[in-house]
């Protein structure tokens, strides 16, 4: 049931059409959270992008999604505006969750033309991790945040550990958890909050193209106590709890929602 709280209030989600991004739109809505969601898709994938515009607007919220590069300024300033638009009836923005996956996946020692350049490692970082930055900022200037607002940045075990090909993505998760602290610190006279969740191993579009995924989901399937895989509901349903006012002094932390998988040897 949508709780008085959340209802009315707007969430931006930065990968909203698939994986937590989606899991999270529709969690949200369900509380009578209006939606805005970002996301870069071609064109085979739209009819299932509309299919869940669809499905979150049956919840009777207002939704809007926007089909453009996140990391672009301009589309960030294009989307803002409209969304300055839809916020004018004095409604605010109560979660903003940053949950972009894409990125380099090459090994930093290879042949000639197969190991990670520059750009790609460049690329990796802005997108996945600096990104978030630049959003949070925008949203401060603007006055977009209610007081008691949640920013969410989803990192992985990927901060800390090492898999073959994926140096890039794991400093940018490193990355990512730095910004969020740092993020915390300064947010907090606005009275926002900002949270990395460490989501499992997850079965998402993200993870299918990690090279060594199946092995991957394999180990975690074995080690979780709880016998099986992180789902992306699983996240969005801590999400959509921590938005709730009692989790206002939660701040600056990588809150674990893996069913204890992280802390298993």
């Amino acid at each position: 049931m949508p709780t008085q709280a959340l209802k009315g209030s707007w969430a931006l989600i930065l990968g909203a059409s698939s994986g937590f991004g989606a899991a999270t739109a529709r969690a949200l809505a369900a509380q009578g959270m209006n939606i805005c969601g970002v996301h870069l898709d071609r064109r085979p994938a739209m009819q299932r992008v509309h299919a869940l515009v669809e499905e979150l607007e049956k919840t009777g919220v207002r939704v809007r999604y926007f089909n453009v590069n996140a990391a672009d300024d301009e589309n960030r300033r294009q989307v803002l505006d409209e969304l300055a638009e839809e916020m004018g009836d004095g409604s605010k923005l109560r979660a903003f969750l940053h949950s972009l996956a894409f990125g380099a996946l090459k090994p930093y020692i290879a042949e000639p033309r197969q190991d990670l350049t520059k750009s790609q490692m460049i690329m990796t970082l802005d997108v996945m991790a600096h990104s978030l930055v630049y959003w949070v900022q925008a949203l401060a200037r603007r006055g977009f945040f209610e007081r008691n607002a949640r920013v969410f940045a989803m990192t992985s075990s990927g901060g800390h550990v090492v898999w073959p090909s994926y140096g890039a993505v794991s400093a940018a998760k490193a990355a990512l958890e730095s910004h969020i602290r740092q993020l915390a610190l300064e947010l907090a006279p606005l009275g926002v909050t900002a949270n990395a969740i460490l989501a499992g191993v997850t079965d998402t579009p993200a993870l299918r193209v990690i090279p060594g995924h199946a092995d991957m989901m394999e180990v975690a399937r074995k080690r979780n106590p709880m016998g099986r895989l992180t789902t992306p509901e699983d996240v969005a349903a801590a999400i959509a709890c921590f938005c709730e006012p009692g989790c206002h002094w939660m701040n600056g932390s990588i809150i674990r929602v893996d069913g204890g998988e992280d802390i298993v040897g």
